[in-house]
């Protein structure tokens, strides 16, 4: 990992995008989980939940190559507080980035064992299509992991304002995308 930057109070830019395209995306997903039922059965709705699978794949995608940056070249910053902040901290990322994983793995799942076809022309075969036990199973750790991520990734979010409203401490500044330029970053 790169040393630590005493020098600034932002990440670099990559991870901030990073940082925000993996939140968009996790929202996209989860409003397009709960509206692919909205699309009438046939060419929609399967486009609908192909939309939601290379979402997921492209999610799972970012996620992987923003871990590998921050590892390996992103910005490392002071820790944001107290040795008890810091560990909620890093703990709550840790975890929001493998249940992320853990969700597009169960989404892949689910794919792999039902089958489908990609906007109505890449077919998916099923390995076992007619196993509606296996096939509840995984719908229903991908339905479980998914709120576990919007009660996790709220919090997160919340202790983010708590942070910039109460603590005015800067810590939700290290991801700010717009406002008025750090000339420290």
């Amino acid at each position: 990992m790169p040393p630590v930057n005493n020098n600034t109070t932002r990440f670099d830019g990559l991870t901030i995008l990073f940082h925000w395209l993996i939140a968009l995306l996790v929202i996209v997903q989860i409003i397009g989980a709960h509206t692919i039922d909205l699309f009438p059965k046939g060419d929609l709705r399967v486009d609908a939940q192909s939309v939601h699978i290379v979402g997921g794949a492209t999610l799972g995608a970012i996620l992987i190559l923003s871990i590998l940056w921050r590892r390996s070249f992103g910005r490392q910053l002071p820790p944001p507080g107290n040795k008890v902040v810091t560990f909620l901290a890093n703990a709550v990322q840790i975890l929001l980035n493998l249940l992320v994983l853990a969700q597009v793995l169960a989404g892949l799942s689910l794919v792999w064992v039902h089958g489908t076809t990609l906007f109505n022309i890449y077919p998916i075969p099923g390995y076992d299509p007619d196993n509606k036990a296996l096939l509840d199973q995984i719908f229903g750790v991908h339905a479980a992991i998914a709120w576990t991520i919007v009660g996790l990734a709220g919090f997160h979010a919340a202790a983010a304002l708590f942070h910039h409203y109460v603590w005015k401490d800067g810590v939700l500044d290290r991801v700010r995308i717009f406002g008025k330029a750090n000339p420290a970053a």
